[in-house]
């Protein structure tokens, strides 16, 4: 008896270590959603949040007109016109390909190479001869049958080509043309220190730079260092080709590095990056390139892709979910870079925070704490250079995105975490400055009209595009935004004792209350005088609304659940909600199968942008937290999916990582409307899709969320359970769930409309 006791232990065991050693990396798929996807995501060679993300381009070259578009690379396309070495929000650059044969010193055409005309140094591939995983890429260039692969540190890029016999091998450098979302090439330069060594820079003026911090520029340094001595080196850029020269300089700026191979000779690169100065890029390369080759540097960096993802694993019987999970996380690790050297505190570029609030800031706060850390010391340290937050950022310039700011909403979350490693003393000061101060504002702070929302009680609409201390053009949608952000602001302020502030603030975030049509029971914009606007159509997009409508951001007001309802009457909101859902259903919750960003914002719903990602979680405060737990699931399935066109809906904007966090978060059945703001933060429950989810939680402890009769079916909540007792509410205060432990929920396929029904999460503190 005793023996099989032992044995039975024995199995138990060994299952948990191959469960603990499953390679997560097999899950995360760079390729998803690439027809869509924004120009830092497809970085395979790449450590979470480093500077060196390295990628192949199919169609960099071509930037993006309006600075945001999808480019960069396209699982549909068939030929790669470089690797890049910078991936980031307004930034790219620094491209290095290998080739054989004719020398070519452009890229050319993506059309041309798919007809079959060479007229460029672009290259066929196929995904045949492809592997891209977190931390590796590597690809066969078929028309110079090299093999080609990519792996990174921080801050260092590290190539490996494995050349043909040839006598016209070369390795090209090309460093002055833009890349990406990086915009118009102003000046580079790249020369040969020696004979396996070259530095240079390229410096750029990115459209979102040049709209909101027009002084900027963003500067690309690198020092790079070749494993094979040269035959000859030749210098090229926009109007000359140079042969027998070691330095290029000025727009187009490159360097051809020209040498015999023999067959299946390896020639290795290793790239050193700053944003600071060629030294300091030579100075990252020595710390980082100490004792690694390709194949160490290369095992480090998926060994700590491991790690990360490994912070949150997930069990069930459908692999495709996994892989649905693991490439959210991937995308949530991915989408913010450092920017400082090495040895210094970590500062991000980053986009807009804009919805991130409800899911990339939560997976930070569960079990990323130290990203979460430093995304608050990066905008302090905008604040302290610059004296105001930075709606969105790159290299320490103005970025704004989409105008409305919330670094302060964020900051203050983090602090209801107790994430408050920095000043918070200077942090609620910067807070404070961002919900009122409107004097002297430049636009890439954002919140161009917070004086007239603070004067008013709300934005007074103009019909003009336009966005100032009187108003804006997307009031109704910056009242509910500042409202909110009011609400984060009075939280923190009550915590610290600020009581004045608190009192100022919780009556701002009642805005939304003077837009709130009774009528129609839809928010509607209003003039100066106090009047609705007229010729309202409830589904127009950009008529008071941002990237939305009055259907949509009606339910924007997440910071008082209770009094929405209340305002509307509950069976109202109810049904109303629940239609909604069913009629966005049959477009796949989102703008159906149209490949743009903004193809669902004439919709009723669209989980493809920010303003709605909220709402499917708002049946727990009205009494039904059974829709939450169908329609939440129901989004998982039907809106994310694992291909390169149908990867997070058809089209939509992941932006950094806010789409792919809202999965892993919605999977795990864990999530705040309240984006962490409430003084004592709240977590409302959904429905787990995993049978189980492990969770190392941010402060040490362990988190194992378990379903039993879980299925595609099995959707609903039948009891609950944590820790052994009894959980009869759809939520638990977030304290007690950061203790850890066990949360049990056994599942069904009708509703249980009593569980979780009777007492609705507090609604305001």
């Amino acid at each position: 008896m005793y023996r099989h006791i032992y044995t039975l232990a024995l199995i138990v065991f060994l299952s948990s270590c191959v469960s603990q050693r499953e390679n997560l990396l097999q899950y995360a798929d760079p390729g998803i959603g690439t027809a869509h996807s924004r120009w830092f995501f497809y970085t395979p060679a790449a450590l979470p949040h480093g500077m060196a993300k390295l990628a192949p381009s199919t169609n960099g070259h071509y930037g993006n007109p309006s600075g945001w578009e999808a480019v960069g690379y396209d699982t549909r396309h068939r030929s790669i016109e470089g690797f890049a070495h910078f991936h980031e929000w307004q930034v790219g650059g620094v491209v290095v390909m290998p080739a054989t044969g004719r020398r070519l010193l452009t890229p050319g055409t993506l059309e041309d190479a798919e007809k079959g005309i060479k007229n460029g140094y672009r290259s066929l591939f196929g995904h045949k001869n492809e592997v891209a995983q977190p931390g590796y890429y590597k690809v066969k260039l078929e028309d110079y049958n090299i093999v080609a692969e990519l792996t990174a540190t921080e801050r260092v890029g590290f190539h490996r080509y494995t050349f043909p016999a040839s006598t016209d091998s070369r390795i090209i450098l090309d460093i002055g043309n833009k890349q990406g979302e990086s915009g118009e090439v102003l000046d580079a330069a790249v020369s040969m220190t020696d004979e396996t060594h070259f530095e240079g820079f390229v410096t750029t003026y990115p459209a979102y730079i040049k709209k909101y911090d027009p002084e900027g520029r963003v500067s690309m340094y690198f020092y790079g260092e070749i494993s094979k001595q040269p035959a000859s080196v030749g210098a090229f850029n926009a109007s000359e080709v140079k042969e027998n020269t070691t330095e290029s300089k000025g727009k187009g700026a490159g360097l051809f590095l020209e040498f015999s191979t023999t067959n299946q000779e390896v020639v290795e690169l290793k790239i050193g990056l700053s944003y600071s100065s060629t030294l300091n890029a030579k100075k990252n390369l020595e710390a980082e390139k100490a004792g690694l080759d390709f194949t160490k540097a290369r095992k480090r960096a998926q060994q700590i892709w491991q790690r990360e993802l490994g912070k949150l694993s997930v069990s069930g019987p459908d692999a495709k979910d996994k892989t649905k999970f693991y490439t959210g996380l991937y995308h949530a690790l991915l989408g913010r870079g450092i920017i400082n050297d090495a040895g210094q505190p970590n500062l991000y570029n980053t986009d807009a925070i804009w919805g991130a609030f409800w899911n990339l800031t939560q997976l930070w706060a569960l079990a990323y704490p130290e990203h979460y850390n430093d995304y608050v010391r990066s905008q302090l340290d905008i604040y302290q250079k610059r004296g105001w937050f930075a709606d969105g950022v790159s290299n320490g310039h103005f970025t704004s995105g989409v105008g409305t700011n919330f670094v302060g909403l964020a900051i203050a979350a983090a602090y209801q975490c107790g994430i408050r490693d920095y000043d918070t003393e200077l942090a609620y000061k910067a807070i404070k400055a961002n919900e009122i101060d409107g004097r002297n504002r430049p636009d890439g702070a954002g919140k161009l009209d917070v004086e007239a929302f603070n004067k008013y009680g709300y934005s007074p609409f103009l019909a003009e595009d336009r966005t100032d201390a009187t108003g804006s053009r997307f009031s109704a949608s910056h009242t509910l935004e500042y409202s909110y952000s009011a609400f984060a602001a009075a939280q923190m302020a009550k915590a610290m004792g600020k009581t004045a502030d608190y009192d100022y603030f919780i009556n701002r975030s009642n805005g939304w209350k003077m837009l709130f049509n009774p009528e129609s029971k839809l928010i509607q914009p209003k003039t100066a005088d106090g009047r609705f606007i007229d010729k309202f159509d409830p589904l127009e997009p950009w008529r008071g609304f941002q990237e939305g409508n009055a259907v949509q951001y009606t339910f924007y007001v997440p910071q008082n659940p209770a009094g929405l309802i209340a305002a509307m009457g509950k069976d109202e909101f109810n049904s109303r909600l629940d239609n909604i859902f069913n009629t966005a259903r049959e477009n796949s919750f989102g703008g159906g199968k149209t490949i743009d960003a903004f193809a669902g914002i004439k919709a009723n719903y669209n989980h493809g942008n920010q303003p709605n990602l909220h709402v499917s979680w708002l049946f727990n405060y009205s009494g039904k937290p059974w829709l939450t737990q169908k329609w939440t699931r129901a989004i998982c399935d039907e809106f994310y999916g694992t291909e390169s066109i149908h990867g997070y809906g058809y089209g939509q904007d992941e932006d950094q990582g806010q789409l792919g966090s809202w999965y892993v978060m919605a999977s795990l059945g864990l999530f705040d409307v309240k984006g962490l703001t409430d003084q004592r933060p709240v977590i409302q429950l959904g429905s787990p899709l995993f049978d189980r989810a492990d969770i190392k939680l941010g402060n040490g402890r362990t988190l194992h969320i378990i379903t039993q009769n879980n299925s595609k079916e099995n959707i609903y909540v039948q009891e609950a359970s944590f820790n052994g007792k009894p959980l009869d509410n759809a939520w638990l205060y977030r304290d007690e769930l950061m203790k850890g432990g066990k949360l049990l929920m056994k599942m069904g396929n009708v509703p249980n409309e009593k569980w979780g029904s009777q007492t609705p999460p507090p609604s305001v503190q």
